[in-house]
């Protein structure tokens, strides 16, 4: 039975508030799960009930909740001011951030330019690469180049440049027209697709502003996977086209791939790169758009070439306390070694999943995971049953947060993770698939 305190906070949430990705009609028929408190990889309800956080409260804990060198850098940080306007000013902790991205990212990537999360980001970055472009005297390059099936964030720009059509269809009028290329899913006909993204940026010719691509690895829309052999030759093809090319990387940068950036598994560097999420281990919205001194030198001039473009807690110091504090223990703790580890481990643990009849395809790029449920003979299942869903709130009740996207489960848990908590997690996913017979339904 729950506590006099839940159940207030249920009336009061059912009769105020409005979730995000959410069907309210659907909402109100359940009680809602209200996390009271959290440690390291464990989330606790305000019925002290414990959880393993197997998404990283949705792919943005890399180091785990209450990190006591991020938690001791907020405070010291509130110490000296919690938040200053970065318009006309700047202040120590944005500065020491911006140098020590500099210095773990790409070489050519030497300016960054601070907002709040990963949707504009990827909005700052096209309107930077648009303008870049217009300022350069290539003012017929007005078109942007995607992989379908991404996901930018829910701004109008990082929608337009989007490709989920369940997410996006309805703002259809809203958008500007983007050039959507093939992609892959998890390395299937990987060299044709690569062609004919190619031959449509060819189709773009001197229109085409910049590609932005999720490299390696699309979360939003499942876990589809490409590798750095179909990525490659799309790039370097828009690149020779005059386009600039942006990396967004809020899902899959700090450590999520195996390695620390995406971008490190590949050749090819971008022009501009997008990140969010794990940068402040989740503790303050942060983001940033990182690019190069090319483009930047291009905004300098007249008045008129200024970036006209900002938010209100642009350089949060809280933020960016947490943000520093977040790269600190990465070298602190070596956690990149203990990741290497993990991955294999995580891989060992999936492998009997794949060989179920009630899976269709088990795909994992570092600690990032994508797990497809599947009817009997293989067939898609019925949308309208919300099989995915069923089957991640069933694991609640099992001491497990999974997160579906459609009937693909994802499994992105902190980088912190132990191995036994690993394990639970996998064996409680594969206990309530037993438990619900998905296939038979």
């Amino acid at each position: 039975m729950s506590s006099e305190r839940t159940n207030k906070l249920t009336q009061l949430d059912f009769a105020h508030v409005w979730h995000p990705f959410t069907q309210h009609s659907e909402w109100f028929r359940n009680e809602p799960l209200f996390i009271d408190r959290a440690e390291g990889c464990v989330l606790e309800d305000t019925e002290g009930r414990q959880y393993i956080d197997a998404v990283g409260s949705l792919w943005v804990g890399v180091h785990g909740h209450r990190h006591p060198i991020v938690d001791a850098a907020v405070q010291k940080q509130l110490e000296h001011v919690a938040h200053s306007t970065f318009l006309g000013l700047s202040h120590p902790p944005a500065v020491e951030l911006a140098e020590q991205l500099v210095q773990c990212t790409p070489e050519r990537l030497q300016r960054v330019f601070f907002s709040d999360s990963g949707s504009t980001s990827v909005e700052i970055a096209l309107k930077m690469a648009f303008q870049a472009q217009q300022q350069r005297g290539e003012t017929r390059r007005i078109r942007f180049a995607a992989l379908r099936e991404a996901y930018h964030g829910d701004t109008v720009g990082s929608v337009s440049v989007g490709g989920i059509d369940l997410f996006h269809k309805v703002y259809r009028p809203l958008l500007f027209e983007a050039a959507h290329l093939p992609c892959p899913d998890h390395y299937n006909k990987e060299r044709f697709l690569a062609d004919q993204a190619i031959q449509i940026l060819e189709e773009q010719g001197d229109e085409l502003a910049a590609l932005i691509v999720e490299p390696l690895v699309q979360g939003a829309a499942g876990m589809r996977m490409h590798s750095p052999e179909f990525l490659e030759p799309v790039v370097k093809r828009a690149r020779e086209l005059g386009a600039l090319i942006i990396f967004d990387e809020v899902a899959t940068g700090f450590g999520r791939t195996g390695s620390f950036f995406a971008t490190d598994q590949l050749r090819t560097k971008p022009d501009f790169l997008c990140l969010g999420k794990g940068l402040t281990n989740g503790y303050l919205p942060l983001a940033v758009t990182m690019t190069t001194e090319e483009v930047f030198s291009s905004f300098l001039g007249s008045h008129e070439h200024t970036f006209f473009h900002g938010h209100t807690y642009t350089a949060n110091p809280l933020g960016c306390a947490a943000a520093l504090a977040t790269l600190r223990v990465f070298q602190q703790e070596k956690t990149m070694e203990k990741v290497e580890l993990l991955v294999e481990k995580m891989a060992q643990m999936l492998r009997p999943l794949a060989s179920r009849q009630d899976v269709g395809l088990v795909r994992q790029k570092g600690l990032m995971v994508g797990i497809d449920l599947r009817g009997r003979s293989g067939e898609a299942l019925p949308q309208k049953a919300r099989t995915g869903h069923r089957i991640c709130m069933a694991a609640r009740q099992h001491g497990v947060i999974l997160r579906p996207l459609g009937d693909t489960v994802v499994m992105m848990p902190p980088l912190c993770i132990t191995e036994s908590q690993l394990h639970k997690v996998v064996e409680v996913f594969a206990h309530v698939l037993d438990q619900h017979k998905v296939v038979a339904e």
